[in-house]
């Protein structure tokens, strides 16, 4: 065998399939609808078992030897990595504060409940340099502790326990956030080519005067917040600050927060920039194999320690790096401040006249006193007037701040967890929060089918009751766990005046509804649900279908007061394919707003296929549009829809942007008329694959079946307490 390869040259394995040289389908076929995002975390990525449950397996996690390891750890120091002033608790909070910080309101998308820092892109952006010599820290922490813990818990409680290690009184942690297992390659970070891109160049994520693209939060791609030297890297403290409020506005911050977390971050630890960055080696992804994955490794000099670099700033803010206190207040206000560069080449700013025992020593040598620095992103807590103001209170009041801090840092590492029922252990606070979004439990115990008699003799139609549900339902978000039925939120304000929610209609429908559930004794949330269960079971038997949807009692009623309304506008529908409706005219195709909003939801291509299908014959449009409606028999929960769409005796014409008419071959007589994601079923060869299951003859019950399947995973998304 080796003489015939030597002989042809050739080697024996097919090369392409899994190299960066094979030509993608998507490169291939650019204009191709791409539904990788309905395929990210397939099981098969998985390496555990069918049957393991991570949410489970914490429950015997010992939290107090946990705790108890991961305070040793601080203080441990380890030759290959070694920890400045002998502590890795500012090396912990970065990592961990990166981790969280990735979290935007618009989409819920990023932050530390999954893992994800792991995977790229994240753990190759240039923000996160030598955050993988902190994962690495915490691996034998990790591998002592196994599947009791995944790694998000791990990196968001390893923060948490290096500012208690330094003296923060912490408001407290929960675990539950379980692992992914590959890269969240889907999630858009931005449309840059390269990284830390300024804000003129191609594909900027910025327009007009300064403002960010939605749904994107950090102002550069590969930056997890704003640009420590300035916008677009020139010192500018007031335009930073503009940038600061943004960001962090995007973050779910408030201006109180964004200054308790700026000072709280830079009251410990130190930027590391003494020496020549261009020496450094490739980021992990990019790094030789030999690195192990680690990247950013200095070869040519020593690069650790006192050489480290890893922002190119230079310093430490505070007089006391590892000690918990208000002396990052005292040194930014009682000094003036100038610009100077780094040795590594950075812009930074140092006081004009500091007193010797004010600097902080030397992260080796406690004999040596070295230069504090500000970034411009913290001489914008002393020139913007706002964060001037919040900062001179917090000066003032070190208690005041300490406890901010601790809320906002609790905020900023739990926000995408979702609500407080998924908090498990020891340490969860016992106060409620706004942000989490409280809703007070429902009944479990009555007789759902007297309720069902009454909704179903109320008058209202299938498509009413069917709508009203999906709207209440489709505000759910996988991504950060916010949104759903439960708390009937579709009542209150901001949604009951969404556009998206038909407000006249609406109004109409919960009137009836309500009157439902006080003379029931039940909740409206329930309600809402119950009555889109009876239009769905009433319209399967005009199929000739006899089904009940499954039903699980126990949804509460939020109120006003527990309702932030201004973190819920994020949650209003732009779009809803299920409904056949655009707010208005965007970049983006109708198609892929629809598969966004799918992978939200956490539904699959096929539950999105059927789900579509199903909701077009119920006729649920947005307004009583007729686009999609496939079939003579609205209101009828049949499979014509497929059946219709995949007919050759039709033809498809395009007569708008948005709008098609499908004509008779024969007559050339317009049939139906349809909307682009109606036709992507039937010209997508996945999609299509899947509307031909739905359209043949002896699938007609499996449609139904497949769509209540389907109906019903979007009506209990949010009932973690089900789990």
């Amino acid at each position: 065998m080796n003489d015939k390869k030597n002989a042809s040259g050739k080697c024996p394995v097919m090369h392409g399939g899994a190299t960066e040289s094979s030509m993608t389908n998507m490169e291939w076929w650019p204009k191709a609808l791409n539904l990788d995002i309905l395929h990210q975390h397939d099981s098969k990525t998985n390496p555990m078992t069918a049957n393991f449950n991570y949410r489970e397996a914490v429950k015997n996690l010992d939290i107090a030897a946990l705790n108890k390891d991961l305070h040793a750890l601080m203080t441990d120091s380890q030759d290959w990595w070694p920890a400045d002033w002998g502590h890795y608790g500012g090396l912990m909070i970065r990592m961990t504060w990166h981790a969280a910080g990735t979290y935007r309101i618009a989409d819920g998308r990023g932050g530390a409940a999954t893992g994800n820092q792991r995977f790229t892109p994240i753990n190759s952006w240039p923000d996160n340099a030598n955050l993988d010599k902190a994962r690495r820290l915490l691996w034998p922490i990790k591998k002592k502790y196994g599947n009791q813990l995944s790694w998000a818990d791990l990196i968001a409680y390893a923060g948490t326990i290096a500012y208690a290690s330094m003296g923060l009184k912490t408001f407290g942690f929960a675990f539950g956030r379980e692992d992914i297992w590959h890269p969240e390659k889907d999630t858009y970070w931005g449309a840059e080519k390269e990284w830390l891109a300024p804000s003129g160049s191609e594909n900027s994520r910025y327009s007009g005067e300064r403002d960010l693209e939605n749904p994107l939060a950090s102002v550069m791609m590969g930056l997890i917040y704003v640009n420590p030297e300035g916008v677009d890297g020139k010192p500018d403290p007031l335009k930073t600050a503009h940038d600061i409020r943004v960001t962090f506005e995007r973050m779910a911050m408030n201006d109180e927060e964004t200054v308790a977390l700026t000072a709280g971050g830079h009251t410990v630890g130190k930027c590391h920039g003494n020496g020549d960055a261009s020496i450094l080696g490739r980021e992990p992804e990019a790094a030789d194999i030999s690195e192990q994955g680690t990247g950013w490794n200095n070869k040519t000099k020593r690069g650790i320690g006192r050489d480290t670099v890893t922002s190119g700033i230079e310093g430490a803010w505070t007089t006391n790096p590892t000690q918990w206190d208000n002396g990052y207040f005292s040194m930014l206000l009682k000094h003036e401040w100038e610009l100077q560069k780094s040795p590594a080449g950075a812009w930074q700013w140092q006081p004009v006249d500091i007193k010797e025992e004010d600097k902080p020593v030397d992260v080796e040598d406690p004999t040596v006193r070295t230069m504090p620095i500000m970034t411009d992103a913290d001489m914008a807590m002393k020139m913007d007037p706002a964060y001037r103001e919040i900062t001179e209170r917090f000066a003032n009041d070190a208690e005041y701040f300490s406890d901010v801090f601790a809320r906002a840092w609790f905020k900023l590492t739990h926000r995408d967890m979702g609500p407080k029922v998924r908090y498990l252990g020891s340490e969860v606070p016992q106060e409620d929060l706004i942000w989490q979004d409280p809703v007070p439990a429902g009944m479990t115990d009555y007789d759902v089918e007297s309720v069902k008699e009454k909704i179903a003799a109320s008058g209202l139609s299938v498509s009413d009751m069917v709508a009203t549900a999906w709207d209440s339902a489709r505000t759910y978000r996988d991504s950060d766990k916010r949104g759903g039925a439960n708390g009937a939120r579709i009542r209150l304000a901001p949604q009951k005046d969404w556009q998206g929610n038909e407000p006249a209609r609406l109004n109409k429908v919960l009137t009836t509804l309500e009157g439902i559930a006080a003379s029931s004794g039940v909740s409206i949330a329930d309600v809402i649900v119950l009555a889109g269960n009876v239009g769905i079971e009433k319209a399967a038997k005009a199929a000739g279908v006899e089904v009940t949807v499954p039903f699980a009692p126990g949804r509460g009623d939020a109120t006003d007061e527990l309702t932030d309304v201004d973190s819920f506008e994020v949650l209003e529908p732009l779009h809803d394919a299920y409904r056949n409706w655009l707010k208005g005219d965007y970049k983006v195709s109708a198609e892929e707003l629809m598969l966004d909003r799918t992978q939200l939801m956490g539904l699959t291509a096929h539950e999105m296929t059927v789900l579509i299908g199903g909701m077009r014959m119920l006729g649920t449009n947005h307004s009583g549009t007729k686009h999609g409606v496939f079939t003579e028999n609205e209101g009828v929960l049949s499979n014509d829809y497929f059946v219709n769409l995949t007919d050759m005796s039709y033809k498809w014409q395009p007569v708008g942007d948005n709008l098609y008419e499908i004509r008779d071959r024969k007559s050339d007589k317009v049939k139906w008329t349809a909307t682009r994601v109606d036709l992507i079923f039937g010209s997508n060869s996945i999609l299509r694959a899947y509307s031909e299951v739905y359209a043949q003859d002896d699938n007609k019950e499996k449609f139904v079946h497949d769509f209540i399947s389907a109906w019903s995973k979007v009506m209990n998304a949010d009932r973690f307490d089900l789990a």
